[in-house]
């Protein structure tokens, strides 16, 4: 597991484990699940323009930190494509989180719930 994803009834936290803090110079991200558009589990995240780097690392199928793409930012943190989730906000500092995590299609569903629960509206 590269990435913690923590539901609670306000928000969702996303914390990246072991180094990969050190890598993504971010200790975790904090977003009200009323910002969470949604999220999917996206194995063809690997084809999706990265974008440049900064600040992060990227190496081989390693991408850990801040991407900007098409004048938007993302944070990645995953360690191949498989097993990835991609998790679109609105109105915050990222307009996608993309994690790795032990089971994607769970996790996307959760958060999915909890923001749906939450009243928010996938666009």
């Amino acid at each position: 597991m590269r990435n913690k994803a923590t539901i609670t009834p306000e928000s969702l936290v996303v914390e990246p484990i072991g180094l990969d803090k050190l890598w993504a110079v971010k200790k975790s991200i904090t977003v009200p699940l009323s910002h969470v558009r949604g999220a999917a589990h996206t194995p063809g995240a690997k084809d999706q323009a990265k974008g440049w780097r900064g600040p992060g690392l990227r190496w081989r199928e390693k991408l850990t930190g801040t991407f900007h793409s098409g004048g938007e930012r993302r944070f990645w943190n995953i360690s191949g494509f498989d097993d990835v989730v991609t998790i679109d906000l609105v109105d915050e500092q990222y307009s996608q989180v993309i994690i790795s995590v032990d089971d994607p299609a769970g996790t996307a569903e959760r958060i999915n719930t909890a923001a749906h629960g939450a009243g928010v509206s996938e666009a």
